[in-house]
């Protein structure tokens, strides 16, 4: 025969594990809305700055038979220009957010100095978009993916693999 405790009692211990985890130092879920770091920029950030750099574009291919193609890809209509802007736009605020607490905490300051750049570099994106400037687009996007790149070599992307799988934040 089991037997189960009275709801008081039960209430009584589950008190302090409330407690401390009400102190606990790790970020809530409203601290870090777009998951952990990993996970924003795995499906947030990355697929952002894709639609960007996607924009203005120049690519050679070989054809089986030996020929090569070359092809030149930039925004045609309204709609595309806007998908661009509204792009660097997106990466303006991912930027913002990653100068939160939640992302920021116990980064160092060069953190900052970094989302900052971005959020900078995402600024001229958008302006080039504007602009419906081909050539500028594809110079800011390079600036973009420098500030990227950089803010990588002093913080690493851990198993982006891994984030990617169960990145899913509800």
């Amino acid at each position: 025969m089991t037997k189960f405790l009275p709801l008081r009692t039960s209430r009584i211990a589950l008190f302090p594990l409330l407690a401390l985890a009400a102190c606990s130092n790790e970020p809530t879920h409203a601290d870090l809305p777009y998951g952990t770091v990993q996970q924003m920029m795995v499906n947030e950030v990355q697929p952002t700055a894709e639609i960007y750099w996607g924009a203005v574009k120049f690519e050679s291919r070989l054809e089986p038979d030996g020929s090569v193609v070359e092809e030149e890809f930039e925004p045609k209509t309204e709609e595309e220009w806007t998908e661009v802007a509204d792009a660097a736009h997106k990466l303006q605020d991912f930027a913002a957010e990653l100068q939160t607490e939640g992302y920021a905490n116990d980064r160092g300051e060069d953190w900052l100095v970094f989302a900052d750049g971005l959020a900078k570099a995402a600024k001229q994106a958008e302006d080039a978009a504007l602009a419906k400037d081909p050539d500028a687009v594809f110079e800011e996007g390079g600036t973009v993916y420098n500030v990227c790149s950089a803010c990588h070599q002093m913080y690493p992307p851990a198993q982006l693999e891994t984030a990617a799988g169960d990145a899913q934040v509800s």
